[in-house]
């Protein structure tokens, strides 16, 4: 769970704030509670509070309605939602002496809102924040994954070319919305900052994130350059980079490839950084645990990778039993002990990623990661058809989960639609071509070649996985499989050699017994085929 700023995001360990006095009211910020001086309470809402909150702690400064309603809600609204102004309207009738001449909370048309009770008694407000706007040590820590994607700069200046740099801008907010448990602040406040030059520590404190994304779009002739980079708010240091160097075609396609891709890496580099954050913890909570196993799990499915990940995991749930990001990703883990035969036990897998994920789809019925996974466990249980309606569901919801492609594509070949796999590995790769993942989708493109006899074209899928990553012993094994069927043997038994310095227990038998995620007759045959080119290429068979 991510905390909205200003709400319940005050350091614990921070000395107890004196109660705050202005116009014959009395707040206490840390026991949440606002009277009037005769001791008479007065009653807030959740969101009333957050909001005041954010008001004292940044008094005579205009606040937006978009860093208001971030502040009270944590969710995005339409441009034209006016919900902040109906809240603004019910906290003005308890505290102003005239909620029609209001004299605490002023309204600045066009602009937001901004507090005026420092006239009332200065000294006790400015405790709360400095008068140059910077924020105070003991304020309220970033949330997790907390970031602001500021306004792209146009190089060069072409106006017919700002509406596409407004547009990777917006379309960027938007979707990196989507990500689990992330924190966007919103596209209006964002924009507040295009064509100022700004300093992204200062930026980062003004807005409460932990990350800042800046970019800028360039046109020479008839390519587009897009340079992107991700800083740490609270140091400045820069985290990740990306360059893109296209020719201009369609702008709104090649808008469309940026954002997702763009998506997609973004996603994986704040799990590092924060997986990073929490290494240095002397005290990790949930969240901590939960993205040190997300690291491991991004390292590739070993054994010693898994083992690592399912503890961090068991660890978040045993803090919070309602962390659905570690309950999705034990899940996971699981299934990949199933799907690299590095488990003989798959029923008790299947049963306990299934009850994670139930669990995780009763707390957040719309979590894209959550239906994307139980696809992928349908898909490995022999209900492949069932397994692809759920991934689909998954990208209905978020339309970058490039891995939801990759698994349907996984599920064709099982439900014996071999020759539609490649298409959809192919596009998982078009929105995420440098993904953690992107050798598991490459080898499913060539096991699916190896099933369908399309021996050559299995050969480049598998060598592409295996360059990615060359330590998971059964992709040597398959491309060994369709080394053979092209007649190259010495070839196949170098890959076969390959695979058995990995895993010198490995047999095919072995395989046979674990490899039950389809009785598709399409599919048996394929399997087969695949077992035979292993046998000629001096694979043990049992």
């Amino acid at each position: 769970m991510v905390d909205a700023p200003g709400f319940d995001g005050v350091n614990p360990s921070r000395e107890a704030a004196t109660p705050l006095r202005f116009a014959g009211l009395v707040l206490d910020l840390d026991a949440c509670m606002l009277a009037r001086e005769s001791g008479e309470a007065v009653p807030l809402t959740r969101g009333e509070f957050a909001v005041l909150r954010m008001f004292v702690s940044r008094p005579g400064r205009v606040i937006s309605r978009d860093a208001l309603l971030d502040a009270f809600a944590n969710r995005r609204f339409e441009p034209f939602d006016r919900s902040v102004d109906v809240l603004i309207g019910k906290l003005r009738r308890k505290i102003e002496s005239d909620p029609k001449q209001p004299r605490l909370i002023v309204t600045v048309p066009g602009e937001g809102y901004r507090f005026d009770a420092l006239r009332f008694r200065p000294p006790q407000i400015v405790e709360l924040a400095d008068s140059d706007t910077t924020a105070k040590p003991n304020g309220p820590s970033p949330p997790r994954l907390s970031m602001v994607v500021l306004p792209f700069a146009n190089i060069g200046g072409d106006p017919e070319q700002e509406y596409f740099v407004d547009g990777v801008t917006e379309s960027l907010t938007t979707d990196l919305s989507r990500i689990s448990g992330a924190f966007v602040i919103a596209r209006n406040t964002a924009f507040a900052y295009k064509g100022k030059a700004g300093d992204v520590t200062q930026i980062g404190r003004e807005l409460n994130v932990r990350y800042v994304l800046e970019g800028s779009v360039q046109r020479a002739g008839g390519r587009m350059r897009v340079n992107v980079q991700l800083i740490e708010a609270e140091t400045g240091a820069h985290l990740w980079a990306e360059r893109f160097d296209k020719p201009v075609a369609d702008l709104f396609d090649m808008q469309d490839e940026i954002v997702s891709h763009l998506a997609n890496r973004l996603g994986q580099e704040l799990v590092r950084a924060e997986a990073g954050r929490a290494e240095r913890v002397a005290n990790p909570d949930s969240m901590d645990h939960y993205f040190l196993g997300l690291a491991h799990c991004h390292k590739g499915p070993t054994a010693e990778h898994l083992d690592q990940a399912r503890s961090h995991f068991d660890r978040a749930l045993e803090l919070d039993p309602n962390n659905v990001g570690a309950l999705v990703w034990r899940a996971l883990a699981d299934l990949w002990w199933v799907s690299s035969w590095l488990s003989e036990d798959q029923q008790e897998r299947f049963r306990s990623a299934e009850a994670d994920l139930r669990k995780a789809l009763k707390l957040r019925p719309d979590d894209a990661n959550a239906h994307n996974a139980l696809g992928y466990l349908r898909i490995l249980s022999n209900r492949a058809v069932q397994g692809i309606s759920e991934c689909e569901r998954a990208l209905s919801i978020d339309r970058n989960l490039a891995n939801a492609h990759a698994m349907i594509g996984m599920g064709k070949y099982l439900a014996g639609r071999t020759e539609e796999t490649e298409a959809h590995v192919v596009e998982a790769l078009r929105i995420s071509p440098r993904d953690n993942f992107a050798w598991v989708w490459m080898y499913i493109a060539g096991r699916a070649k190896v099933y369908a006899g399309c021996d050559e074209e299995a050969v480049v899928w598998l060598n592409r996985s295996i360059q990615l990553n060359p330590n998971t012993p059964v992709f040597h094994f398959m491309l060994a499989a369709a080394l053979a069927h092209l007649g190259r043997i010495e070839d196949a038994r170098e890959a076969a050699r390959a695979g058995l310095e990995l895993d010198p227990s490995f047999s095919s038998a072995r395989l046979r017994r674990s490899m039950t995620f389809s009785d598709n007759p399409v599919f048996l045959a394929g399997r087969e085929r695949a077992y035979e080119g292993m046998r000629l290429a001096g694979v043990p068979e049992g």
